[in-house]
């Protein structure tokens, strides 16, 4: 990040950081560069580091650098979706034999791809409560290499303190790996809380509106950026121009839209609170949430997803999923639109019959930025 952006505040960051209007042109917007290779001033003459789009692209670039601005970082690395980041960042930090600590409620496309895939590869794995951190100090081994937090958590909006698991990370000789993603660069900022590397699916909140899918990596170390260079460029999971236009085109406007996330939640879970059929309310804002004081301690706001625990079981949370005509039933989330999902059938099917099985009553909410009153009165409709 450039001395002058370190002294900018989020938005201006979130608009400028990245890319100065074309001087020969002026356009302030930055442009879609669709080419897939860049002409060379004789063998090996590249203009400005481009030759080739999988090895860089002006438009990735200028996301890399806005991302890295954003996060309070040094090193930025966009890629085709959120598991394309996660998968290079795994592949880029871990050797047969190493080892590795995730969480006991993580997403379940992480979740599926350790278990799944990794375990083949000699990557052993253990879980442990984001919210614990003697558990993760005692889930840890002489061969662990990463600790691997999501915080929020998803679904159960759990809260890690990633002061304190950053502390046990590197006390074990680990790296910590944030998924910045439920809570976004704008609400939570893990590197200047000791995390190591922060991980985003851009598709969600940074991207807001449904229409692109991404991943991006920020780190202030040099050899990890390295390392995950390499990858990003030999394994090529790299996003179009086209895609990194609009995660830069929603990015310019993430401030706005988280306050008013976090706004219509906050009254959402009043609402919901109150209501006879729903048993219980996750959510980090909420005083009698367990990992209150650390989401107060490290977060700017509480952010726009809303977990409930539904009376009636899983009839009753697929009733409720059913029922909402403003909710869309939909998997992913961050949107401008509200999404309801029922992650046990849905998002988190991978984790049933694991330690990370998520409760069959549970319902996920995506809360947008529509009229509150009209997402209040339609959660009143479905719930009857």
């Amino acid at each position: 990040m450039s001395d002058q952006h370190q002294k900018q505040g989020f938005s201006t960051r979130a608009i400028h950081a990245g890319y100065e209007p074309d001087p020969q042109t002026g356009a302030v917007n930055v442009p879609i560069y669709a080419s897939s290779t860049f002409a060379q001033d004789g063998v090996g003459g590249l203009r400005d580091g481009f030759e080739y789009a999988r090895t860089g692209n002006p438009t990735r670039r200028a996301l890399e650098a806005n991302m890295a601005a954003l996060e309070g970082g040094t090193y930025g690395r966009a890629f085709s979706s959120g598991m394309a980041a996660t998968d290079a960042l795994l592949r880029s930090q871990l050797r047969p034999g190493d080892h590795l600590v995730i969480p006991n409620d993580a997403y379940g496309g992480t979740f599926r791809l350790i278990d799944k895939v990794f375990t083949q590869w000699g990557i052993d794995y253990s879980v442990a409560a984001v919210n614990d951190v003697d558990a993760v100090r005692a889930a840890m081994t002489d061969k662990t290499k990463l600790v691997w937090v999501e915080t929020p958590t998803n679904p159960l909006l759990n809260i890690g303190d990633i002061e304190a698991v950053a502390s046990a990370a590197h006390d074990g000789g680990a790296k910590l790996v944030v998924d910045n993603t439920f809570a976004s660069s704008y609400l939570q900022q893990p590197l200047s809380l000791g995390a190591d590397i922060v991980l985003h699916s851009t598709t969600k909140y940074l991207g807001g509106h449904s229409d692109v899918v991404g991943g991006v990596l920020v780190t202030d170390s040099e050899q990890v950026d390295s390392d995950v260079a390499f990858l990003q460029n030999g394994a090529g999971a790299v996003p179009g121009p086209f895609d990194v236009y609009l995660t830069l085109r929603g990015i310019k406007t993430l401030a706005v839209r988280m306050d008013r996330h976090s706004d219509n939640a906050e009254q959402i879970v009043e609402y919901l609170g109150k209501h006879p059929k729903i048993e219980k309310v996750l959510y980090p804002g909420l005083d009698g949430h367990p990992g209150h004081a650390a989401a107060a301690k490290q977060m700017k706001r509480y952010g726009g997803m809303v977990s409930v625990l539904v009376k009636g079981g899983a009839q009753g949370a697929r009733d409720l999923c059913a029922g909402t005509k403003v909710f869309t039933l939909a998997e992913s989330l961050g949107g401008i639109e509200s999404l309801i999902e029922h992650p046990a059938a849905m998002t988190h099917a991978s984790t049933a019959g694991s330690l990370l099985e998520v409760p069959d009553n549970l319902v996920r909410l995506s809360v947008g930025i529509e009229d509150v009153d009209d997402l209040i009165a339609d959660l009143d409709r479905a719930l009857g």
